[in-house]
């Protein structure tokens, strides 16, 4: 489905921020990658739909999703892959929303059936639609602003969902909904997520492979289950061992 096999990120041609990140996302897998915050996640898969300012940024390797290398596309063919086939959700999702705009543009640029906006709407505990088309970016939380975020993707009918720490603005009332529909997501056709968060809990409630990222270095993924029986890795056991000591 997606293939990345990045061997280096640079940030002006001088620091490199990631190194030898290679590995594959297959259909109906929630894909997870753990690490702590500024450890290089959210450049990584930045890198994967071309978000990364060309500019700024020097990216070394190869992106393929679907037979089209996403580092060498063109502008025309990644405005088709990011609005149909692979959507991003920022974690600040507050500021990635025009504050000009209502939240009606938004809603009205992807194709939904009513049912299906009414019952993500109810899923997600969310005003009906009526008030919500009337209301700004400014004028919901962060947290709100993840779920729309998030309920936007989902009516887009992507492949893949990429998610940025989806949990930080959010409860874990609203977490386990959002494993719930993820789960869902994931199970129809040839969907696929993938996501990175610093959250070990919330990762092992949600994922079906998981990978360590530490100072700009990306583990293989493993299962669940062998990425608790990991040996030699000083942060990855110091991490679950923190896990299971606050979940007695």
């Amino acid at each position: 489905m997606l293939s990345a096999e990045i061997n280096k990120i640079e940030i002006n041609g001088k620091n490199t921020l990631l190194k030898n990140a290679h590995f594959q996302i297959d259909s109906n897998k929630v894909y997870t990658i753990l690490g702590k915050n500024g450890t290089g996640k959210t450049t990584l898969i930045k890198s994967l739909t071309g978000l990364l300012p060309k500019n700024v940024y020097s990216i070394e390797g190869s992106v393929f999703y679907d037979k089209v290398d996403i580092l060498k596309a063109k502008i025309e063919e990644l405005q088709i892959i990011r609005k149909n086939k692979i959507k991003y959700v920022f974690q600040d999702s507050r500021n990635s929303f025009d504050p000009l705009k209502n939240f009606k543009y938004y809603f009205e640029m992807v194709s939904n059936t009513q049912d299906m906006l009414d019952n993500l709407l109810s899923f997600f505990l969310m005003p009906n639609k009526d008030t919500l088309y009337k209301l700004y970016s400014y004028e919901v939380s962060g947290g709100m602003a993840q779920r729309i975020s998030l309920i936007l993707a989902l009516l887009a009918h992507p492949q893949i969902i990429i998610l940025d720490e989806p949990t930080s603005g959010i409860d874990a009332a609203i977490g386990n909904l959002y494993i719930q529909k993820i789960r869902e997501f994931c199970q129809q056709e040839k969907n696929a997520v993938l996501l990175v968060t610093h959250d070990i809990s919330f990762a092992l409630k949600i994922s079906d492979n998981i990978a360590f990222m530490s100072s700009g270095k990306l583990s293989p993924f493993y299962s669940v289950q062998k990425f608790l029986e990991i040996k030699n890795e000083p942060e990855i056991e110091n991490l679950i061992y923190s896990y299971k000591i606050l979940s007695l």
